[in-house]
């Protein structure tokens, strides 16, 4: 990896000295591992309901929708109230949302109208949930030790994103019922840690809400350009190169692998991610971070064209891993930056809006997959998205000039 330098072995875990970390490490993961089981459960239970990639792309959008509605009242929330409070009840209302696709699928479906409207609700707590677990962990940890718990952190989601597609895969090949059923316990135990957690420090907002204060996320990243170009620059390579929502076709239709093999090509990503995660816990970025990050972003969509042509299984998801690496190193340095260089007063709504751009360069990229691939081919989509994701990251270096100088991940240049 460029620009790191390896660490001692107790710097590699600094972070897990701190007990609350460790116990939002883990209710990450277990949220994150629920949270993929479902997603594989219901976009299998969707197609074969519909056979429609179309409805592949809804189940994207829809539970984008409500983070882009509410975007102005859960980054204020998460400032003004505690962020492991909004956390913890987001997290609950998540665990619902699974129990009734549990009982939903228990009583049969034949058509996928109930499960859309499960989903926007689940779209709404996690509109909550986001923001609010982004802000905490510069709570839980002190500064010098962030970067660490970023990575981590990420250590946790990928690997989540590695067991759970593979275990929801198997889960829905026994029976829809046990995916679900299994989401339930996860999410319940995740919430109970979360609860857990100790009271942090947090600087809440003194003044009255108001537009104002509402705004101030906004105003904020508009004129911390090195925040604006890390955020947008996620925001539209991944919305153009987003090929996730078309898994059930290549696993069913291209490869013809079964809902086995969709479990596999969606832990492929995570694979990739979780060893670079882990090696940046021990040689983190210490230089040249903004061109670091926009190099890893145009080898990204690279590999999404691979990824587009390949109709060898073992190709596709050796190329599913390499294209989770590759973001694992966008996904640090940029989470990194935007906290560290964030005041805590607005931290909750700069993280609002940045989970607004991650909802619109994920689910409405699945969106725009799944339209794609519905006008013109499941393969000319994801690989005409792979070609806009290199053309972006070119176009952003241009753009953004104070990002691609930008060489250290603490606030200075």
């Amino acid at each position: 990896m460029p620009n790191s330098r390896k660490i001692s072995p107790d710097q590699r875990y600094a972070a897990f000295r701190h007990s609350a970390f460790l116990r939002f490490w883990i209710a990450r993961f277990f949220t994150t591992f629920a949270t993929q089981v479902m997603s594989v459960a219901v976009g299998w239970q969707i197609y074969d309901l519909t056979r429609d990639p179309f409805d592949l792309g809804l189940v994207g959008v829809i539970q984008f929708a409500p983070a882009l509605l509410l975007v102005l009242v859960t980054g204020a929330v998460a400032d003004r109230f505690g962020r492991r409070l909004i956390m913890g009840l987001a997290g609950l209302l998540e665990t619902c949302c699974a129990l009734a696709l549990f009982l939903l699928t228990l009583h049969g479906l034949t058509a996928p109208l109930p499960i859309f409207a499960v989903l926007a609700v689940f779209g709404v707590a996690r509109a909550f949930f986001g923001p609010a677990s982004a802000s905490l962990v510069a709570n839980l940890v002190p500064p010098e030790t962030f970067a660490n718990a970023v990575a981590w952190n990420s250590t946790a989601w990928q690997t989540a994103t590695i067991v759970g597609p593979v275990a929801g895969g198997l889960l829905y090949g026994v029976a829809p019922e046990a995916a679900y059923a299994t989401a339930v316990v996860m999410l319940s135990v995740a919430s109970i840690l979360i609860f857990s957690i100790p009271k942090p420090r947090q600087r809440s907002e003194a003044e009255k809400p108001s537009l104002s204060t509402m705004f101030a996320g906004f105003r904020y990243i508009w004129g911390e350009k090195v925040v604006l170009g890390a955020i947008s620059l996620d925001l539209f390579a991944v919305l153009l190169s987003g090929a996730i929502a078309l898994m059930p076709v290549y696993a069913r239709d291209i490869l013809e692998l079964g809902p086995w093999g969709l479990g596999l090509l969606r832990a492929a990503p995570g694979i990739g991610a979780i060893t670079v995660a882990i090696w940046l816990t021990g040689h983190p970025i210490r230089d040249h971070a903004g061109v670091v990050m926009l190099f890893f972003v145009g080898l990204f969509g690279a590999v999404t064209v691979v990824f587009g042509l390949s109709t060898v299984p073992w190709l596709s998801i050796v190329a599913l891993a390499l294209l989770g690496a590759t973001d694992m190193v966008s996904v640090y340095i940029r989470q990194t930056l935007i906290q560290l260089w964030t005041p805590d007063r607005v931290r909750g709504r700069v993280n609002a809006v940045n989970m607004v751009f991650v909802g619109a360069s994920n689910e409405l990229g699945e969106f725009r997959a799944g339209t794609m691939a519905a006008l013109i081919g499941t393969v000319p989509a994801v690989v005409i998205g792979g070609i806009g994701a290199v053309a972006v990251a070119g176009l952003w270096a241009t753009m953004f000039p104070a990002l691609r100088k930008v060489r250290h991940l603490d606030g200075r240049v």
